[in-house]
C-alpha cells in the first residue's frame, strides 16, 4: 500500500429534476456571468437548454452560450471559447452535456484563467496556476469527468489527443439525474459503461501498491456496472439500472478506486487516445477494442491481478494454473463487450489502419507519455506497436 492523496471537493446533487437547482448552485460558488457550454443538439432538442436557461433568467443570472463540443472536443472550439469569455466577462462555466462538453468547458476555464497558448498545459511545457470555476449539469454517464481532474482536447493539426491532469478544474458542483440519459443511443450508454469500467479497469491492473478496500471497492463498482450494461441493453427506460450506471461513472474517476496504487496503468486509455485523435472513434468503443490486446501482451506480467480480476470480477472458477485463469478472465471480459455489442479488435471498430499508420500512432503515444508508461508492464514505442498490430 502506497501513501495517497484523495481529494474530491465537488457538490453532487443526484435524482429526478436536479437540474432545477442550478441558479442557487452558481450563486452558492459566486458565479454571476456564465457561459453554458454544451454540446451538438440533443441538449436542445430535448428541451434540457430551455429550462436551464429559464431558470437562470428566473433568477436573473446571466449568461451567454457555445455549443459545438463534439467527441474528441477539439482545440478550436476552446479558444473559441476562451475568447468568447473574456470578451463578455464571464467569470463561471457551464457545461451542460458529456464528458467531451465538460472537458471542453475544462480547457476553457484554464485558457481563460492563464496566459499564454492553452494548449502548452495539453501539450506538458508548463502547468496551470488557476481554472475559471466549472458547474455541470450530466447528459451522459461515461468519462467521469464530472468529478475529476482531468480533460482530454484533440488538437487538430496534428491529430493529436492529449490529456491534462489538476485539481483546479474539479467541478465545484455536479448535477446527476439519470432521466436525463434516456434518450441516449444504445451505442452511446454502451460506450459510456465500457468507458466507467475501464477507468476502474486502469486503477486496478497494477504492480505498485494495493490495499484491500479499495479492491473491494473497484470490483463491486465493475461487478454493478457489468450488471447494469446488460438490463439496459433490454431496457434502456430503466430508472434504476441509469442511476446505478451515472453513480459509478462518478465513483470511477474521481480517484476513489485508485487510493493506496501507484496511481494506474493508464495504457489502455493513452493508446485509445491515438484511435481517437486519427479515427474520431468514440472513445468506450475504441478503449474495448483496445483492451484485449494490451491484457494479453501485459497479463503474464501482473498475473496476481489478472487471476482476482477473473474469479472477483468476472466470476471465472478458480481451478487450472493462474495463467489459465487470467486468460479465461480476459476472454469473459471480451465476451462481455460483444454482449452489449461493443468491438473487441480494430476492424470491428470499424477502422483499417496502414502499417504506416500502426507505427505514427505508437510513436505520438510514446512521445505523449514521454517515453514509457505503464504499471502492469512498462510499454515502450516498440510494445506499443506491437499491441496495434495485435488489436487489429
Amino acid at each position: 500500500m502506497f501513501d495517497f492523496k484523495y481529494f474530491t471537493p465537488t457538490k453532487v446533487i443526484f435524482g429526478r429534476n436536479t437540474e432545477s437547482k442550478v441558479a442557487e448552485l452558481i450563486k452558492e460558488f459566486g458565479g454571476s456571468k456564465i457561459l453554458i457550454h454544451y454540446g451538438s443538439g440533443s441538449v436542445v432538442r430535448s428541451g434540457l437548454l430551455k429550462r436551464v436557461t429559464d431558470t437562470l433568467d428566473g433568477a436573473g443570472i446571466k449568461y451567454v452560450t457555445l455549443g459545438g463540443a463534439v467527441p474528441n472536443p477539439h482545440l478550436s472550439l476552446v479558444h473559441e471559447g476562451i475568447e468568447l469569455c473574456k470578451k463578455e466577462n464571464v467569470d463561471f462555466l457551464l457545461a451542460v452535456g458529456g464528458g467531451s462538453a465538460i472537458d471542453s468547458a475544462k480547457a476553457i476555464g484554464y485558457g481563460v484563467a492563464n496566459e499564454g497558448e492553452v494548449w502548452d498545459f495539453y501539450d506538458y511545457k508548463r502547468q496551470a496556476n488557476a481554472c475559471l470555476p466549472v458547474g455541470v449539469i450530466l447528459t451522459l454517464a461515461a468519462t467521469g469527468s464530472e468529478m475529476s481532474d482531468s480533460s482530454v482536447i484533440t488538437k487538430e493539426e496534428g491529430l493529436v489527443k492529449r490529456g491534462y491532469n489538476s485539481d483546479l478544474c474539479r467541478p465545484k458542483f455536479a448535477i446527476l439525474d439519470p432521466e436525463l440519459t434516456m434518450t441516449l443511443p444504445d451505442y452511446q450508454t454502451a460506450c459510456g459503461c465500457t468507458d466507467i469500467m475501464m477507468h476502474t479497469m486502469e486503477r486496478y491492473f497494477t504492480n505498485g501498491g494495493n490495499m484491500e478496500i479499495t479492491d473491494a471497492l473497484a470490483e463491486g463498482l465493475l461487478r454493478t456496472v457489468k450488471k447494469n450494461a446488460l438490463i439496459l441493453r433490454d431496457d434502456p427506460q430503466n430508472y434504476d439500472a441509469r442511476a446505478e450506471v451515472m453513480w459509478a461513472g462518478s465513483l470511477a474517476h474521481n480517484g476513489l478506486t485508485g487510493c493506496g496504487s501507484d496511481g494506474g496503468d493508464w495504457m489502455t486509455h493513452k493508446l485509445e487516445h491515438e484511435l481517437g485523435g486519427l479515427y474520431d472513434v468514440a472513445h468506450g468503443a475504441g478503449l474495448a477494442a483496445i483492451w484485449g490486446s494490451w491484457a494479453r501482451y501485459v497479463y503474464k506480467d501482473c498475473l496476481p491481478r489478472f487471476k482476482k480480476f477473473a474469479v472477483n470480477v468476472m466470476d471465472v472458477e478458480p481451478e487450472g494454473t493462474d495463467e489459465q485463469i487470467a486468460l479465461k478472465g480476459i476472454e469473459a471480459m471480451e465476451d462481455f463487450y460483444r454482449s452489449i455489442n461493443m468491438p473487441t479488435n480494430l476492424r470491428e471498430l470499424g477502422v483499417e489502419p496502414t502499417e504506416e499508420e500502426l507505427i505514427d500512432m505508437a510513436h505520438k503515444c510514446a512521445v505523449g507519455v514521454g517515453g514509457k508508461k505503464g504499471s502492469a508492464k512498462v510499454l515502450d514505442e516498440e510494445a506499443m506497436l506491437a499491441i496495434y498490430r495485435a488489436s487489429i
